[in-house]
């Protein structure tokens, strides 16, 4: 299985992080890339650099101003008078607000709460090269599946809570969502996207939420008690051409293998019926039993389970990294999954 990386990823070390009103280390930290690279290293795979993202790639997932926003606002940042290090936002536009015609301001701090959806992804000097440097990792796993092929994207900072106009949850650039509309483009008639971190892909949800040729599935903690906490429940299925083509599967915490496997077995056939041409895997190791923000309680075997699971649909797939905290253990998660494949 060939796999790709960015180095770049390993400048982009978010700080800030606030947990329950205390703030506290992030846990989106430059090891996690360190660790999948010596998982795949142990099976012998080194990592391709691809090469920069086109901007056409970007654009078909996410909206200009946005992206010319996380282009641009460290540097802005830095220019405030008593700015903090990271540019996180305080403020953010209320349903009442946009229902009475919000609009993104022209001052930064108001910007940043319009181009954010909370606090847990503060941006750096070096978050929009890892960003993009990601982002170009999905094109290329993408690429590779539209020759019939499957691949690797060791995406980091991770994508999936990213909407077209909006960051969230340690995502900036939908790596996932990027990979889809990059298959799309190639010519595929209809692509699935198959999220199994343990969050909801909120933000992959609601890029292709009036989509009919992009099916999105996710399997994730309960959206009652786990991030992001307000989608994710099982009667969300899209709007206009898209009704039907989405599919969320939220599980009670404390579920293990049998359900997360049951789950992913659901979430196949959906695809199978589907007729999708492609598949794209949003794969988190947050799902661990040995996560530090954990919910779900999956073990090695059933990450092993669920590559040969996926594998067995046969689909070309461009397989995205997305969440997983737990440094110590990720590059055996990898290495389990892959090995599952059969890759």
């Amino acid at each position: 299985m060939k796999a790709f990386a960015d180095a770049a990823n390993a400048a982009h070390a978010p700080q800030f992080f606030l947990m329950r009103g205390r703030v506290r280390p992030n846990y989106e930290v430059p090891a996690r890339a360190a660790s999948l690279a010596e998982g795949l290293a142990r099976l012998g795979i080194t990592p391709t650099t691809p090469p920069p993202a086109p901007q056409a790639a970007l654009l078909r997932a996410h909206d200009p101003g946005y992206l010319d926003f996380l282009r641009d606002a460290s540097a802005g940042w830095a220019e405030l008078p008593e700015a903090g290090a990271e540019v996180v936002g305080n403020v953010h536009p209320t349903p009442e607000m946009i229902a009475q015609g919000a609009r993104p301001p022209t001052g930064l701090v108001g910007r940043v709460g319009w181009y954010t959806a909370d606090t847990g992804c503060p941006i750096g000097p070096a978050t929009w090269q890892a960003s993009i440097g990601a982002a170009a990792c999905a094109v290329a796993a993408a690429e590779e599946a539209q020759a019939g092929r499957t691949a690797y994207a060791l995406c980091r900072p991770p994508g999936h809570h990213a909407y077209a106009a909006r960051a969230g949850g340690h995502c900036y650039i939908n790596n996932a969502a990027i990979a889809a509309e990059t298959l799309v483009a190639a010519g595929a008639r209809r692509v699935a996207v198959l999220d199994i971190d343990s969050h909801h892909g909120n933000g992959t949800q609601g890029i292709f939420w009036k989509r009919a040729d992009v099916l999105t599935v996710s399997i994730h903690g309960d959206p009652n008690a786990y991030y992001p906490w307000y989608v994710g429940h099982a009667g969300e299925r899209g709007a206009g051409p898209g009704t039907g083509c989405n599919l969320n599967l939220p599980l009670a915490q404390g579920s293990g293998d049998a359900e997360w496997l049951a789950a992913i077995g659901t979430g196949l056939t959906a695809i199978r019926n589907f007729g999708a041409d492609a598949l794209v895997v949003s794969l988190g190791f947050d799902a661990s039993e040995h996560e530090p923000l954990g919910f779900l309680r999956v073990t090695e075997d059933g990450f092993s389970q669920a590559g040969a699971l996926i594998a067995a649909a046969r689909l070309p797939s461009a397989i995205i990294q997305e969440g997983g905290y737990n440094v110590e253990l990720l590059g055996r998660l990898l290495e389990r999954f892959i090995i599952g494949w059969g890759g």
